[in-house]
């Protein structure tokens, strides 16, 4: 098993079916590991949360989602709050205590039943993990998540970012256009971290929802001059989850985040994943490379009530 696969120290059982859905494994066939991801996934994707992944998330200020909107759009986002905002009463569900944000073009996927994505990550230790469901509205604190599937993930590509600090959320009112203006090029020409939502249906036959972090040095992310975004694909675990989803269903939501301002930018559009690409070569290190064609771009100042010191160099 290669490094970057990183599974999680301790395995459960074994479940009876592999949790890929067509997208997942056509990617999976084509770089060689399909065998292998057919026997890995059921070890290491779990349907409930392991007591280790439990007392992780309770020690989070900030927690990224991906949700669906009515319209069928895909949205990245971050709640926030004290640690201790997010805690698992039980392995079967995750608590999200946190107030409806109107501003947010994520929240009207949040609704009592919807498939959703949950990103846990701490920037200071790099490490992340990973969690779909179905979001229950049973509390008028937030809501709990329903778990469908919860695994690890690697710590590549993460910018070290330490000393969240937070500070009151701005009230200015967000910016909306259908395509980026002069100050989201500017946070994405200088991002060093990117979050993407994206959905498929899974091999259950319902719909999968997954939200994760996307890494590189800054100017990662590329904006042509038609304003589509190009994406490089680097190394990563093989799963394949989001770029599986992306091939399936090419909806896709982009967060970025302004870590000293906390300035948001939120986009969603339409992606193409781009396997044998002519550029490949202007990206160093990737694999492949992926475009997004922005729809609807949301850019909020100040929005994200957390501030962190400078990232340091550790970034892998």
């Amino acid at each position: 098993m290669s490094p970057t696969d990183c599974p999680s120290r301790s395995l459960p059982e074994t479940r009876p079916t592999p949790p890929w859905h067509a997208g997942e494994t056509a990617l999976q066939a084509r770089v060689g590991v399909a065998e292998r991801m057919a026997e890995l996934g059921p070890r290491v994707i779990r349907d409930h949360l392991i007591a280790q992944h439990r007392a992780f998330y309770r020690q989070l200020p900030f927690v990224v989602l991906g949700t669906v909107d009515p319209d069928g759009e895909a949205w990245a986002t971050v709640r926030t709050g004290a640690p201790g905002f997010l805690d698992a009463p039980d392995p079967g569900h995750l608590r999200v205590r946190a107030a409806p944000e109107p501003d947010d073009p994520a929240e009207a996927g949040l609704s009592d039943g919807a498939a959703l994505g949950l990103l846990g990550i701490d920037l200071g230790t790099r490490r992340r993990n990973r969690l779909n469901g179905t979001v229950v509205r049973d509390r008028p604190d937030g809501f709990a998540v329903r778990v469908a599937q919860s695994f690890g993930n690697c710590p590549q590509y993460i910018r070290v970012r330490t000393d969240p600090a937070p500070v009151p959320a701005s009230l200015a009112a967000p910016r909306v256009s259908h395509h980026l203006d002069g100050q989201a090029r500017a946070l994405i020409g200088s991002a060093e971290t990117m979050f993407v939502a994206s959905y498929a249906l899974g091999a259950d036959g319902r719909r999968q929802v997954d939200v994760s972090h996307r890494g590189g040095p800054a100017g990662f992310v590329r904006i042509g001059a038609d304003g589509v975004l190009t994406v490089p694909d680097y190394a990563g675990n093989r799963f394949f989850n989001t770029l599986g989803n992306l091939l399936a269903n090419p909806r896709a939501g982009l967060l970025f985040i302004d870590f000293a301002t906390g300035d948001l930018v939120q986009m969603t559009g339409h992606s193409e994943v781009v396997l044998d690409a002519p550029d490949l070569a202007d990206h160093p290190g990737a694999e492949r490379l992926w475009r997004v064609t922005p729809r609807k771009v949301i850019r909020r100042p100040g929005a994200w009530p957390l501030r962190f010191a400078p990232p340091t160099a550790r970034s892998r």
